[in-house]
């Protein structure tokens, strides 16, 4: 049979990148040639090339080392870091591969692998996350709460490049290597699976506000901002037996999804003018009373200096709004901290035992009906990741997320 000119053309250029390395770029939407055993001998990756510019390149498979993981990506969400490194580069990594709320299936391992990070068993065709790279650090164990959270560890999608180039969850296929930790979450369906590394968030956030020893279930809790983060931190708190949660928001719709996800009453701050008229609207839904806690789910600097108003004396506030510097906030130290002696945590990503304890708030969550879901609002394949990138600049959906067919 006569082989085609452009099949010919197709070989030569599969050989060349084989023997080069290099990446040649797509624009998507094709499969990449598979091997007899099923893998693809290349891989296509969304790498961010220059601000607001993501290109789709195809490279070629790398070795699976003995200790190392191959993973095909199913979904990834997109995060709000995501975003600030598209927009603005603020950590300097481009070009990147990003993505780090994402999740797949193990197609190759190596023969050194055989448990996850917590001790279950591993095996081709298992459904898998991950959460932090080690970098020889001994303060970050898997069940000591008390140990630090993961600022400190690398993550996939945050990784400069290098000559594996499968760094991040935007991407067809995630190389896993030694040193990382990783989850087996099969019985986990995949929605569930892409809101893992934000839940995570949330949960840490709670057990932070726990410490104070002031959240407890009869709590009068109030929850500023209702983007996911907000939204999931209503979740958490339902799932704890929390019965009595305002929401905070400008947003109606969000407002909405709030109340089906647990907030007994919400408070928007567009129907009122001033900090005084909008801690009154917050004082009258808990029946004339101040909360007794507060989540600050927002990175906005006045959002932070009002919360302190509406939490009553000897309250707690729990800080998780600024992932990234968000400029300063001003409050009066006097009447806001000192005179009411409301205890203050910051909360900040979270450790290896808060991300396993979310695979079980995801199972509760589901399990008394909390429509987790549907805080994915929009989906798009790798091929318009640009587009994924806008949707959640635009702010008009909730969790945008990048899913491979």
């Amino acid at each position: 049979m006569a082989v085609k000119e452009q099949d010919v053309a197709a070989i030569v250029r599969q050989v060349l990148q084989q023997m080069s390395g290099s990446p040649t770029s797509q624009s998507g939407g094709c499969s990449p040639r598979e091997t007899a055993a099923g893998i693809p001998s290349t891989a296509r990756v969304a790498v961010l090339t220059g601000l607001e510019r993501f290109e789709i390149r195809e490279y070629p498979m790398p070795q699976v080392g003995d200790d190392d993981i191959l993973v095909r990506v199913e979904g990834c969400g997109v995060c709000g870091t995501d975003a600030h490194e598209y927009k603005r580069d603020p950590f300097g990594l481009i070009p990147v591969a990003l993505g780090h709320e994402g999740t797949g299936e193990i197609v190759k391992m190596g023969k050194n692998v055989k448990k996850d990070s917590a001790g279950k068993d591993l095996k081709v065709g298992d459904k898998v996350v991950t959460c932090m790279i080690f970098k020889d650090n001994p303060d970050i164990t898997m069940f000591d709460m008390n140990k630090q959270n993961v600022g400190d560890a690398d993550v996939y999608g945050l990784l400069p490049d290098d000559d594996i180039h499968l760094n991040g969850w935007f991407a067809d296929y995630l190389l896993v290597r030694k040193g990382s930790t990783i989850f087996n979450v099969s019985d986990l369906d995949l929605d569930s699976r892409i809101l893992i590394e934000p839940c995570a968030v949330l949960i840490h956030a709670v057990e932070r506000a726990k410490t104070t020893n002031i959240l407890r279930f009869n709590s009068r809790v109030v929850v500023q901002g209702c983007g996911p983060i907000g939204l999931i931190c209503i979740a958490v708190l339902r799932t704890m037996g929390i019965e009595n949660i305002t929401a905070v928001d400008g947003n109606r719709a969000r407002l909405e999804f709030a109340e089906r996800l647990g907030a007994t009453h919400t408070v928007s701050f567009q129907e009122h003018s001033g900090i005084e008229a909008l801690t009154k609207a917050v004082e009258d839904s808990f029946g004339g009373h101040l909360a007794d806690f507060a989540f600050q789910c927002t990175g906005n600097p006045m959002a932070h200096a009002n919360i302190y108003k509406f939490i009553r004396n000897g309250g707690g506030l729990c800080e998780l709004g600024f992932f990234v510097n968000g400029g300063d906030a001003s409050i009066n130290p006097h009447f806001d901290l000192c005179a009411k002696e409301i205890t203050l945590v910051g909360s900040w990503v979270y450790t290896l035992r808060d991300y396993a304890t979310t695979f079980d708030f995801l199972k509760r969550a589901k399990a008394i009906g909390l429509p987790m879901a549907e805080l994915i609002t929009h989906k798009y394949p790798l091929e318009e990741i640009n587009e994924a990138l806008c949707k959640n600049l635009e702010m008009t959906g909730l969790k945008i997320a990048v899913v491979n067919g």
